[in-house]
């Protein structure tokens, strides 16, 4: 659970041995008068990394841990926290560690971008971890568990920073969270270092990858190239547009068949048959037979005992390399992505 603000080191005392008392310590009003402020907007579209094999070359990039949880963004607002998700939703009822967090920042109004994550012993993010403590995939539970790592600030007392340089917010945001602090509202570090030696140490350490981010760069909604992640394993969302029926496979699913975006599109990426356990396949097959189609949402080829879904499922796949026809190889299932989390489908440049 949050702890409460450290109290006061020792009282400082005069020649006469009073106690010296600051002034009470109020937040900044962001309504007060004669200062050129911002409206606080409602939401921001978040900006979205861009996914690729080899870290970027060059002194303006920055380095940052991948953190494999909950896209969110934490408004405090003049009278009340919302914590938003990256599709728009209200969660704030499901982090109350992370808005009582918020509720103590030093701050009169300010908008954070983050992820929430739960850490395992070895202090790394698990997405199981993080479903789990919200009551697994479409649960209500709230979660004390996660905790909220800061990366980005984008409104701050009454200014919006969008537009500002990436160095301007987080120069802003390691005042307003100390690198080192261990609440339920974290700094995300930045690393310095060469890309390729931090990768392979992100690696080692069995995290999933590495961000980075353009030290220069304004703060642009979508995926537009500011930020750039690199996996140690490649993996991503691709839309269950079906599967092959299997008596001998879990929740009777052989194969799922993937698509991927290319364009405007959807196109058939080839199938995963692995990485299915007895529960995660009997509630993959009982999400899919509400979405049962007639005809295939894509050209998936001929198929034997296939089932075609309205490609509304997204699953996190992870691959070694792709073969020669763009489909995928040595592919694993990994998990549903939740629909809140308005979860991105690979792109086919």
């Amino acid at each position: 659970m949050t702890k409460p603000p450290r109290k006061p080191s020792k009282p400082l005392l005069s020649e006469a041995d009073a106690l010296l008392r600051s002034r009470p310590r109020r937040r900044r009003d962001p309504a007060q008068p004669n200062l050129p402020l911002d409206p606080m907007p409602d939401r921001i579209e978040p900006c979205l990394a861009l996914l690729k094999s080899k870290p970027p070359k060059g002194d303006d990039w920055v380095y940052e841990i991948k953190w494999d949880g909950y896209r969110l963004s934490v408004h405090v607002e003049p009278t009340r926290i919302r914590i938003l998700t990256r599709g728009g939703h209200d969660w704030t009822d499901r982090f109350p560690a992370i808005k009582q967090a918020a509720l103590w920042l030093p701050v009169g109004t300010a908008i954070l971008d983050g992820e929430a994550v739960v850490l395992d012993q070895q202090g790394r993010s698990d997405f199981g971890l993080l479903q789990q403590s919200l009551g697994g995939r479409g649960g209500k539970k709230s979660s004390s568990d996660a905790v909220f790592m800061a990366f980005d600030l984008l409104y701050f007392d009454g200014h919006d920073l969008r537009n500002s340089e990436l160095d301007m917010r987080r120069h802003l945001l390691e005042d307003l969270v100390p690198a080192g602090e261990l609440g339920d509202i974290r700094l995300s570090e930045q690393i310095e270092a060469d890309g390729d030696q931090l990768l392979a140490s992100a690696c080692e350490l069995d995290l999933e990858g590495i961000i980075a981010k353009q030290r220069r760069a304004p703060y642009r909604s979508g995926r537009g190239g500011e930020w750039l992640k690199i996996k140690c394993i490649q993996s991503d969302g691709f839309a269950i547009v079906g599967y092959e029926k299997s008596k001998a496979s879990f929740g009777g699913i052989g194969r799922l068949l993937l698509a991927a975006r290319k364009g405007d599109e959807l196109v058939y990426v080839g199938g995963v048959g692995t990485g299915f356990n007895e529960q995660s396949a009997a509630e993959l097959r009982e999400q899919m037979d509400k979405l049962m189609i007639g005809k295939p949402a894509v050209d998936t080829g001929k198929k034997r005992n296939a089932v075609f879904v309205d490609p509304k499922l997204v699953a996190e796949i992870e691959f070694r390399a792709w073969t020669h026809d763009c489909k995928l190889r040595h592919a694993s299932y990994k998990g549903l992505r939740e629909t809140s989390d308005n979860a991105a489908i690979h792109e086919i440049e």
